[in-house]
């Protein structure tokens, strides 16, 4: 009987993550945007009793570009997500799995100690999760 190999969400999360502020307009974020394969944004807190936020680049196009909205006038408040659902950086990507599955979700940024420190969608768990499980 083999023993189960446990992996954390900050063993496969990726590290780098755009994080923007709501009052930044669509067209201006996607100008800075870096890490397009996060295929999303998270917007900063406001203020310390303030949630962060989350703006899927499926978002963008739902509510910007099929709705022909122009970007440059679209402030990303009016299209984010908040709160956002995130995930312990410690937890085991069994669980983390069990709850995108729950609540819908395909990627969910990483918290640790009360601050962002990643993101990690189903990709990342199936992808470097899977493999490292098999060696």
């Amino acid at each position: 009987m083999s023993e189960k190999v446990l992996i954390r969400v900050s063993d496969i999360m990726k590290k780098k993550f755009d994080l923007v502020d709501g009052i930044t307009t669509v067209s201006e974020a996607l100008d800075k945007i870096k890490h397009v394969e996060n295929k999303s944004l998270i917007v900063d807190k406001r203020h310390d009793d303030d949630e962060y936020g989350i703006v899927l680049l499926a978002d963008i196009a739902r509510y910007v570009l099929a709705k022909d909205r122009a970007p440059e006038r679209v402030n990303i408040y009016e299209v984010m997500s908040k709160p956002v659902i995130t995930v312990n950086a410690h937890m085991d990507i069994r669980y983390c799995a069990r709850l995108f599955d729950k609540f819908g979700l395909t990627r969910a940024p990483v918290l640790e100690d009360g601050k962002i420190v990643g993101m990690v969608s189903y990709t990342d768990m199936v992808l470097k999760g899977m493999a490292g499980r098999r060696d």
